[in-house]
């Protein structure tokens, strides 16, 4: 999922996308309100962090414009040292979705990026789709195309992951933290995980879902674009 982020403060800004990054998030950063604006009616997000005090235009009113005069409804917590009752209002009249007072951890930012995300998802039930790959989490039933698909507890594990971020790209060390926590094999287990997966989901179909991208990690999703396969 693709987050953009508003925050004049360089380091607070910086902090802010690498953990999310880490967490597996694509991140696109402006330091102003003005710069903030153009991305959000330029480029499709699930999520905007939108800092309050801003330079060029404050974070009320970028949020106002984006919801009265462009018409977008991207989900957005409001970050700021304004902890009133009625700075919190006005945060939310503005059009925020959350919000959340400085100083914060980033445990908890994540911790709120994931309900808003879940609460502006449609409702589909406890399931998960990427074109024909279906994932029911209740019953860990997985099928494509109709015919049921057998995976391993940890194939289920990175499914989940790959098809929640879907059709961004998941970082390895963030699925070898999904997997094992700080206790990563020496191996490079991760990848022969990948290749069964790989085969399972993709093998009988005529259209691959599952990329990776060298370096990086791997995706879920559709079309192949420019990601390269082992």
């Amino acid at each position: 999922m693709r987050i953009l982020v508003i925050e004049d403060q360089e380091e607070i800004l910086q902090n802010i996308a690498d953990y999310l990054q880490l967490q597996g998030f694509t991140v696109d950063c402006a330091q102003n309100g003005l710069g903030g604006l153009h991305l959000a009616v330029t480029l499709e997000f699930d999520l905007i962090i939108l800092d309050i005090m801003l330079p060029g235009m404050d974070g009320l009113t970028l949020c106002r414009k984006l919801r009265q005069e462009a018409g977008i409804h991207t989900p957005v917590i409001f970050l700021t040292a304004r902890d009133s009752l009625e700075d919190k209002l006005a945060g939310f009249k503005a059009g925020s979705d959350d919000y959340l007072v400085k100083p914060f951890s980033l445990p908890e930012l994540h911790a709120r990026v994931e309900a808003v995300l879940r609460r502006s998802q449609p409702f589909q039930g406890n399931r998960l789709q990427v074109a024909d790959l279906l994932y029911d989490l209740d019953t860990l039933q997985v099928t494509r195309q109709g015919r049921n698909l057998k995976l391993s507890p940890i194939g289920l594990k990175l499914l989940e992951r790959l098809m929640k971020s879907s059709p961004h790209v998941v970082r390895r060390e963030v699925l070898q933290g999904i997997l094992w926590g700080d206790d990563v094999p020496d191996s490079d287990s991760l990848r022969s995980h990948i290749h069964l997966l790989r085969h399972t989901i993709d093998k009988h179909f005529d259209t691959p879902l599952l990329h990776t991208v060298h370096g990086i990690g791997y995706c879920l999703k559709a079309f192949k674009e420019d990601a390269d396969e082992v």
